[in-house]
């Protein structure tokens, strides 16, 4: 084959392949949530921008339903190096730096924005530094915010008293056990694919879980009432290994770390504006959403804070956040 038909011949193919050039990093982004969740929804945006800012240089993959396994699943692999990123709660990785834990404590913030400014702040980025130096994490942003949770049952619920023997499904981590626990309920950690199965099948009696992620598992077709709880602010964190984000150049660090926060913002604004809005569309199915006086509950989780250690650093992170 001549030089002109060698060339004429990969052109054909970049003209078949619509030009496309293979990027110098790429970042497999998975999460559990589904595709219409704002926080999929930001990421898509997110994933945009940093393509246009770097040119193309920079690729973000995007995964839903766990299509790259469930949370903690996606956390190891980050973990291991693995250029695998995902959104984790606190409490993910409050295992390695125990302060963490108190992001998500069950009403330890009196508001999402006071909590939004603790971590914007500098204490929030010497546990982040501590957490890569320990494990090899980082977290880029830490205002992905998915929304309050709230309890999903087959039964009325208005105080702990009604949760007797009610197996409530939650996160796998000691917090959020001990939590579910003291507002008394039966908590059974599952993975967030196996909600509604359970839920349907009888082998849990009901979840606790966000707006947006009740909307998007339909976990409201499986329950017949809503309690508006809120007892955690379900902030979460854009985890990626710290050796693939080292390995980009200065510049296209920089532009990662500014598009993942300013798209964790639209998603904390989009979950904060459309909570009431998908409540309003939960109705509309038959199911009962209940706004009751949280006080009981509040009150049944405070020995929570002793219990994890969580006591004073509650105080410490209350004052920073309110100053």
């Amino acid at each position: 084959m001549n030089l002109k038909s060698l060339l004429f011949g990969m052109l054909a193919a970049a003209v078949a392949s619509g030009g496309a050039t293979a990027a110098d990093y790429t970042l497999r982004l998975g999460h559990v949530l589904a595709p219409t969740d704002p926080l999929s929804i930001a990421a898509e945006g997110m994933k945009k921008s940093i393509d246009e800012r770097t040119n193309g240089a920079v690729e973000v993959q995007i995964f839903t339903n766990s299509q790259l396994g469930d949370t903690q699943d996606m956390v190891d692999q980050a973990q291991a190096g693995a250029n695998v990123g995902t959104f984790g709660d606190a409490t993910r990785f409050g295992q390695f730096v125990p302060q963490f834990n108190v992001l998500a404590a069950p009403y330890a913030f009196t508001s999402v924005d006071q909590l939004d400014a603790f971590v914007s702040g500098p204490t929030f980025a010497k546990w982040n530094e501590e957490l890569a130096e320990k494990t090899g994490l980082t977290i880029l942003s830490f205002d992905w915010y998915q929304g309050a949770r709230n309890l999903l049952t087959k039964k009325p619920v208005s105080t702990p008293a009604d949760l007797a023997g009610q197996r409530i499904r939650t996160i796998g981590q000691p917090l959020w056990i001990a939590t579910i626990g003291a507002m008394g309920a039966v908590p059974t950690p599952l993975a967030w694919a196996e909600v509604y199965p359970s839920i349907q099948t009888g082998a849990i009696d009901g979840a606790e879980a966000q707006p947006s992620a009740i909307w998007g598992a339909k976990l409201f077709e499986v329950v017949s009432d809503i309690t508006v709880t809120e007892h955690i602010y379900l902030m979460s964190g854009l985890v990626v290994s710290n050796d693939w984000f080292k390995s980009l150049p200065e510049e296209y660090q920089a532009i990662v770390k500014e598009e993942a926060v300013r798209w964790g913002k639209e998603a904390l604004k989009m979950n904060v504006e459309g909570a009431d809005k998908i409540f309003a569309d939960i109705e509309a199915t038959g199911v009962k959403v209940a706004r009751i006086d949280t006080t009981p509950f509040r009150e049944a989780v405070k020995p929570v804070y002793a219990e994890l250690g969580l006591t004073d650093l509650i105080a410490e992170v209350q004052k920073e956040a309110m100053n």
